[in-house]
């Protein structure tokens, strides 16, 4: 029996210059707030560039504005909050960045594929999807035994089923792959028929749409070979017109030929048996599971573009993943990375001063902050699991000790109970991925003269609390509003 649960393709668009149109959009013209009224003016400028029409001018529903978004929320580019508020990942501001650059955008793009997973946050996958699908999709098309090839009738009757993926199964399902390549057409035609409304949509989302975008890109190649048959969908309830179908063809994908190189260097190192992230982490808030997610930004690709590498803001970007390294070696050398690059992203802002100290009895951070000559401790708590509980006394005792007027403690996650912990005292918490966030998006809009007054005042005015929401809103609040200032087009929307 063929189980119904599938993978999830975004197929609101195979339209590539209405994804760059979009994004730019959302950069430039919506300055990042999405609310419904800017995307009714979204609606308006996309009509006017003939990239937007709607069935019902009447209404102007904004269903399809919403796909658009979506959109770019599926492949990357950046994802929103809770108001609507989007925010460009890295990645998605790298590819503004280079946006009239055809030959860059395509491995930026290819990219983001390797981003993906499910489950996603942007596409409702079932949680029992856990795999990077796109990275298992160009494995493989570089594997010689499939040679280099996968048709999309092969998609649409396996692939498209596979939950995670494993050393154990890859080889299972590269053998189901070849087992069903010897079929004859009507014999694979009538499988395709055995749960005809799974297999249509299977065939829709990969050969009308994700196929047709990544050809378009230039990231693909493809044969698209004869018509096979035609699947329908199922006929909608009380609807008098004939159920829509959609043709099957025996076409296959190949990964483009100047891509091939890249695409090899990329699965090397971020392979389609990787473990992706929990959005049900019962240890993480979800949003610091996102945030993670979008943080996607290897130098690979930066050394491909030829794009200058930042250690600090790889390093930035890599805050959650250095405290769970941190707390997991504490007999290793790389048990201090952490408290290094907290270090090191302190040092950002242009008015602290700050210095490493570390050791059993000692503030890990030391920090001067020069515009009042204001003292005040940073401390690194990690933990394999949660941090259980914060110490008061112990960090009142580390404050004294370099005349320190409050202390910051950063952290990836915690029990409440380590909130209640810091009720009424000059401490602070903020979570790493809000920290690293906050920092990136400075470095990467050449903001690099950092003032540490608005940090301060947050800080001051919210004493034994999670700050962590605070800066994130900070963060919203400079960057979902901040214009293109890099590489900017002829094509930007106003």
């Amino acid at each position: 029996m063929i189980e119904n649960e599938k993978w999830i393709l975004y197929k609101h668009t195979s339209n590539y210059e209405l994804i760059k149109a979009v994004a730019l959009d959302v950069k430039n013209s919506c300055a990042s707030n999405v609310s419904e009224s800017e995307r009714y003016k979204m609606q308006e400028r996309l009509a006017a560039l003939d990239l937007y029409r709607t069935r019902n001018t009447a209404n102007r529903p904004l269903d399809s504005i919403n796909h658009r978004i979506n959109t770019l929320e599926f492949y990357m580019f950046g994802y929103e909050d809770d108001n609507k508020r989007f925010i460009f990942s890295p990645l998605g501001n790298l590819f503004l960045k280079y946006i009239n650059n055809q030959e860059k955008l395509k491995k930026i793009f290819a990219t983001m594929l390797f981003a993906i997973q499910f489950q996603h946050p942007a596409n409702g996958m079932p949680s029992s999807f856990q795999l990077y699908p796109f990275r298992l999709l160009l494995q493989l098309m570089s594997d010689h035994r499939l040679n280099y090839r996968l048709y999309s009738t092969e998609y649409a009757y396996i692939v498209a089923f596979v939950k995670k993926v494993t050393h154990e199964n890859y080889e299972e399902l590269v053998n189901r792959i070849l087992a069903f390549r010897k079929l004859a057409d009507d014999v694979k035609i009538e499988l395709l028929r055995g749960d005809e409304h799974t297999y249509v949509n299977c065939i829709y989302e990969w050969q009308y749409y994700t196929q047709k975008l990544l050809r378009t890109i230039g990231i693909i190649d493809v044969n698209e070979g004869k018509s096979l048959v035609k699947l329908y969908h199922p006929k909608k309830h009380n609807s008098g017109s004939r159920p829509t179908g959609r043709i099957v063809k025996s076409g296959y994908a190949t990964i483009a030929h100047d891509m091939r190189l890249f695409v090899k260097k990329m699965l090397q190192k971020y392979t389609c048996f990787g473990i992706p992230l929990r959005l049900n982490d019962d240890k993480r808030m979800q949003l610091d599971v996102i945030k993670q997610i979008y943080s996607f930004y290897p130098n690979i690709l930066l050394d491909e573009i030829g794009e200058f590498i930042d250690d600090l803001q790889v390093k930035l970007l890599e805050l959650p993943k250095l405290i769970e390294e941190y707390s997991n070696n504490f007999d290793n050398d790389t048990a201090y990375l952490f408290e290094n690059v907290l270090a090191e992203g302190m040092n950002m802002f242009v008015n602290v001063e700050a210095r490493k100290i570390g050791g059993a009895g000692h503030t890990d951070i030391e920090c001067l902050y020069l515009t009042y000559n204001k003292k005040f401790a940073v401390e690194a708590k990690s933990t394999a699991n949660k941090l259980l509980s914060i110490n008061a006394g112990r960090l009142r005792e580390h404050r004294d000790q370099i005349g320190g007027e409050y202390t910051i403690v950063v952290t990836s996650r915690y029990v409440p109970a380590a909130k209640r912990d810091i009720k009424g005292n000059p401490i602070v918490i903020i979570l790493a991925s809000t920290f690293g966030e906050y920092l990136y998006n400075h470095i990467y809009h050449d903001l690099r003269e950092i003032d540490y007054k608005d940090f301060d005042e947050i800080i001051v005015n919210n004493l034994g609390e999670d700050i962590s929401d605070l800066i994130s809103n900070m963060t919203m609040e400079k960057f979902a509003t901040k214009k293109l200032i890099k590489g900017g087009s002829s094509n930007v929307i106003c």
